[in-house]
């Protein structure tokens, strides 16, 4: 395969790319929604500890939830790795936003993609964000998207 950093999708390879690594970016998305919850237990934890200090604290339970945040951190990195080998980008996990660098009018952009969209119908500028979307098809100018 290219150099992921090099790499310039034409729209077809975009989409195939898209298809393969939905599941990958699902993934991602739920491991970091896991870790923000862990981390809450632990910092609970860690706040319990200095109002108690350290007195009745379920260590225990304190080191078998840094093993499962540190198992989807890991979970995480390998999602999120696997989506940046094709050469996309992860723009937002919160929301399953990801770019594909591409060239339109001689001009380097990204082909812009959210979760639950059908397919890719936007891009902006590589210097631009996800409030500067231009339709690809103008036929999607009244496309609407939930965030737009």
């Amino acid at each position: 395969m290219n150099d992921p950093e090099s790499r310039l999708f034409t729209l077809s390879e975009a989409e195939e790319t898209r298809a393969e690594i939905e599941s990958s970016l699902i993934e991602a998305m739920e491991s970091r929604r896991k870790m923000a919850d862990l981390e809450a237990t632990l910092l609970a934890l860690t706040e319990r500890i200095v109002r108690m200090g350290g007195v009745s604290i379920p260590y225990e339970k304190a080191a078998a939830t840094r093993l499962e945040r540190d198992r989807v951190a890991a979970s995480l990195q390998d999602a999120i790795d696997r989506i940046h080998s094709t050469g996309c980008v992860v723009k937002d996990l919160d929301v399953g936003l990801l770019d594909f660098p591409a060239r339109m009018d001689n001009q380097n952009v990204y082909l812009c993609w959210r979760l639950g969209e059908d397919r890719i119908r936007f891009y902006h500028r590589q210097d631009e964000g996800f409030a500067s979307r231009k339709p690809i098809d103008p036929r999607d100018q009244g496309y609407s998207s939930p965030i737009q």
